[in-house]
């Protein structure tokens, strides 16, 4: 790969045209790394289904508040797009809130990548160097091995941690970014996601360790 075809600039072709990692990466260094003639590229070879819509301004939406369990876990969500009459639309509707349903089920902590802070970034690959170093199975292979395990349990974490690379609830065999893009290809227009918030029920709150009975007890043994 050339200094000018990185991963970044894959992951930016992929998400502005919905053509696939590999046809991105195989446009991008035929046009030597320029992003304009590796969309024109596509667009001949009939892969850009999504061309250049990422880049446009998408201030129309829906924000849409989802409850589950008896109230018990809740979601509310932003999707953005360009215009309010796809706003209105019942597919539109139906896609931001099977959305919502997603994020109630697998819990994602950013919506990309690239809002996963540093810190974390650097924490996670500590973490699996140690875990790599630490499995005898590994005990003689070189650096360069135990990286690539390393760099294996990262994109495990992404898939886990961030909402567009996780698989989808309702179709395992596409993710939230592949959905999305494929309504972005039937709209016209772009779409955002662009904010999420989960509640869960009691979450961060200290559970109590008594119960009624013991406490009645310590209470009566207290007062004699």
């Amino acid at each position: 790969m050339s200094n000018q075809v990185t991963p970044a600039a894959i992951k930016a072709l992929r998400e502005k045209t919905g053509a696939g990692m590999m046809e991105c990466k195989s446009a991008l260094t035929e046009a030597d790394g320029n992003e304009e003639k590796a969309i024109e590229i596509l667009r001949k070879r009939g892969l850009a289904t999504a061309t250049k819509k990422a880049g446009r301004i998408a201030a129309e939406g829906l924000v849409n508040a989802y409850i589950h369990a008896g109230g018990k876990i809740g979601v509310l969500l932003e999707v953005n797009c360009e215009t309010d009459f796809v706003a209105r639309g019942e597919e539109f509707k139906t896609f931001v809130h099977d959305l919502a349903m997603h994020i109630t089920a697998a819990e994602p902590r950013y919506i990309a990548k690239d809002e996963v802070p540093q810190e974390v970034l650097d924490k996670e690959r500590e973490i699996a160097l140690d875990q790599a170093k630490a499995d005898p199975k590994n005990a003689s292979k070189p650096a360069q091995v135990l990286q690539q395990i390393v760099e294996g349990r990262l994109t495990k974490f992404y898939q886990e941690a961030c909402l567009m690379e996780q698989p989808f609830v309702k179709d395992q065999n596409i993710t939230v970014g592949d959905l999305v893009r494929s309504m972005i290809s039937k709209t016209g227009e772009n779409i955002r996601v662009r904010r999420f918030t989960r509640y869960k029920m009691g979450e961060g709150l200290e559970k109590r360790s008594a119960d009624l009975a013991g406490e009645v007890s310590e209470l009566l043994g207290g007062s004699q």
